[in-house]
C-alpha cells in the first residue's frame, strides 16, 4: 500500500469514527458495505474497434460472448462518441475531460510528431486525481500520450505501468514495465495484457483501485493465433477481416477472464466497469461491417467517431440503452462524480458528469459537441464537425497527408434522424441553422487553438 493511500485511509477512519459517534452511519452494515465504499474503476479501451464488430450487432459473424454479456448488463449509450477519429487525441480527451486540442495531443504517430502527440504537463489526468484520493492506479497497455521521460505514464498519475508506448508486434513483443524495458516476451500480446490486468486486481483488491486496460487489439499489425484466423476464413471471410475478428475474440476471452476474477474476489458489486473504443475501423485494413455508418477512422463522419460505450456497476444502475449524446470528455467528470471525488480543476473541464443519466435520470444533456483532426498541425478548415441534437455540421475530410492546405470544400449539414444519416446535405433547407452551427464551430476552433497555444505553467511544458 502506498503512503498516499495509507494517509487517506487514516483520515477516512477518523472521519468514520466521528460520524459513528454522531449516529450518522447507517446501521445496516450489509447494505452500507457497497453503497459507502468508493467503487473500483476498470476502464477498458479497445483500439480501432467498430460497433459492427460486436457479434450482437453483426449477426454472429464474430464471436464476442463476453462483450455482449457485458453490454447486456450495462448502461449502453446509443449516441456515444470518441473524442477524436484517431487514437492519441481520443485518449487525451478521455483522461482529462477536455477537448484534445487543449491538451496538446492533436495527432498520432509519436515518433514523427512528438510535440503534437504528448499530453501537456500542465494537464491533470484522471489517474492524477484518483491517486491523490487514495486509489491504486495502473495502466496496462497503450499509453500514446508522450514518449519522452517526463511524459511517461508513471509521471502522469499511474502507480504502475505495463505496456508499450509506441508500435509493437503481437508476437515477440517488447514491453515497458514500470520504466524498464522487457524484450523478447513470448506468447500473444493481448493475452499478456489480460494476465497483467488480472494480477493488478489481485494485488489491489483490498484498496480502491483504478485500472485502465488499454488493449492494442484490433489495431495493426494484423496478427492472431492461426487456428482462430482459420475459423473465420472457413466461414467465408476475407483474410483481413478474419484476422481482425480473431484478434477481437482473444480480447473478448480476456475480458471474460477479468470479469470472472471480479466475481471470484467478490468485487463485481464494488467495481464500475467501462468499455469503449478509441475510434472507428481502420480503412488501411479494408472495409468491414459497421452498421450503417459512413466513414472510418481518420474521418469525423459517424463511422470514424461513433463508438460503443458501456457502463456496468452491478446492483447500482439498471441496465439498458440511453439515447443521450455523450463523448469521451464526459468520462473524467463522470468517474470522479461516481467515486465521490471532489476535484476543483485548475483548467476548465469540457465534459459533463453522466452520473444522473446512468442512474436513470432523463436529463437530455442538450449541448454542442465538437471534433477536428488532421495529421500534424491543426487546420480547422479540414475534417471538423459539430453535433447539436440530431443536427450535424461537417467540414469534409480531404486527406491523411501532413499539414494539408486550407480546404475549399463547403461545409455540409446532416439530419442524423434521417433514414440514411450523412448521405443528404440539408444545409439549403435549413440555412439559418446551418449558419448558426458554422459560426459556433468556427468559434470553438478559435477557442481550442488559443488554448492549445497557451503559455505553460511554471512547472509545465
Amino acid at each position: 500500500m502506498s503512503w498516499r493511500r495509507f494517509v487517506w485511509l487514516v483520515v477516512a477512519t477518523v472521519q468514520m469514527v466521528a460520524l459513528t459517534c454522531c449516529g450518522q452511519v447507517a446501521t445496516d452494515a450489509k447494505a452500507g458495505s457497497v453503497s459507502t465504499q468508493r467503487p473500483n474503476v476498470i476502464l477498458i479501451l479497445a483500439d480501432d474497434f467498430a460497433l459492427g464488430d460486436l457479434a450482437s450487432n453483426n449477426g454472429g459473424a464474430s464471436r464476442t460472448p463476453n462483450l455482449d454479456r457485458l453490454a447486456a448488463e450495462s448502461v449502453r449509450f446509443s449516441n456515444a462518441y470518441s473524442g477524436s477519429c484517431v487514437c492519441a487525441p481520443a485518449r487525451a480527451a478521455m483522461l482529462t475531460g477536455r477537448y484534445p486540442h487543449r491538451t496538446g495531443v492533436v495527432t498520432l504517430n509519436q515518433e514523427n510528431y512528438p510535440k503534437l502527440s504528448r499530453l501537456r504537463l500542465d494537464e491533470t489526468t484522471l489517474a492524477d486525481v484518483l491517486r491523490a484520493n487514495g486509489y491504486a492506479t495502473g495502466l496496462i497497455g497503450k499509453w500514446h500520450c508522450g514518449i519522452e521521460p517526463d511524459y511517461h505514464p508513471m509521471k502522469r498519475g499511474f502507480d504502475e505501468f505495463a505496456g508499450f508506448i509506441g508500435p509493437n508486434s503481437y508476437f515477440g513483443f517488447r514491453l515497458d514495465v514500470n520504466g524498464a524495458v522487457s524484450n523478447g516476451n513470448k506468447g500473444y500480446l493481448t493475452e499478456e495484457l489480460t494476465e497483467r490486468a488480472i494480477h493488478f486486481v489481485q494485488r489491489h483488491h483490498g484498496d480502491p483501485f483504478f485500472l485502465h486496460l488499454a488493449h492494442y487489439a484490433p489495431h495493426r499489425p494484423l496478427e492472431a493465433p492461426q487456428e482462430l484466423i482459420d475459423f473465420y476464413v472457413d466461414k467465408g471471410l476475407g483474410q483481413s477481416t478474419a484476422t481482425i475478428y480473431a484478434m477481437i475474440e482473444v480480447m473478448d476471452q480476456g475480458i471474460g477472464k477479468l470479469l470472472s476474477e471480479l466475481d471470484r474476489l467478490d468485487l463485481s458489486r464494488r467495481t464500475l466497469v467501462i468499455f469503449a473504443s478509441d475510434n472507428g475501423p481502420d480503412p488501411v485494413t479494408g472495409t468491414r461491417f459497421n452498421l450503417q455508418h459512413r466513414g472510418m477512422k481518420y474521418e469525423v463522419y459517424e463511422g470514424g467517431i461513433r463508438v460503443p460505450l458501456f457502463f456496468r456497476w452491478a446492483g447500482q444502475w439498471p441496465s439498458g440503452e440511453r439515447d443521450q449524446v455523450v463523448q469521451f470528455i464526459d468520462l473524467f467528470p463522470t468517474i470522479l462524480d461516481v467515486c465521490g471525488v471532489s476535484h476543483p480543476p485548475k483548467l476548465p473541464i469540457d465534459g459533463a458528469s453522466l452520473k444522473g443519466v446512468l442512474s436513470g435520470a432523463s436529463d437530455p444533456l442538450s449541448r454542442p459537441l465538437f471534433w477536428q483532426w488532421n495529421r500534424a498541425n491543426p487546420n480547422y478548415t479540414h475534417n471538423a464537425a459539430m453535433r447539436m441534437g440530431n443536427w450535424k455540421l461537417v467540414k469534409p475530410f480531404v486527406t491523411r497527408k501532413s499539414n494539408p492546405k486550407d480546404s475549399d470544400l463547403n461545409p455540409v449539414m446532416f439530419d442524423l434522424s434521417a433514414e440514411e444519416p450523412e448521405q443528404r446535405d440539408v444545409s439549403e433547407q435549413h440555412p439559418e441553422r446551418y449558419a448558426e452551427m458554422l459560426k459556433e464551430l468556427n468559434a470553438w476552433s478559435r477557442d481550442v487553438e488559443r488554448s492549445r497555444k497557451r503559455k505553460m505553467f511554471a512547472n509545465g511544458q
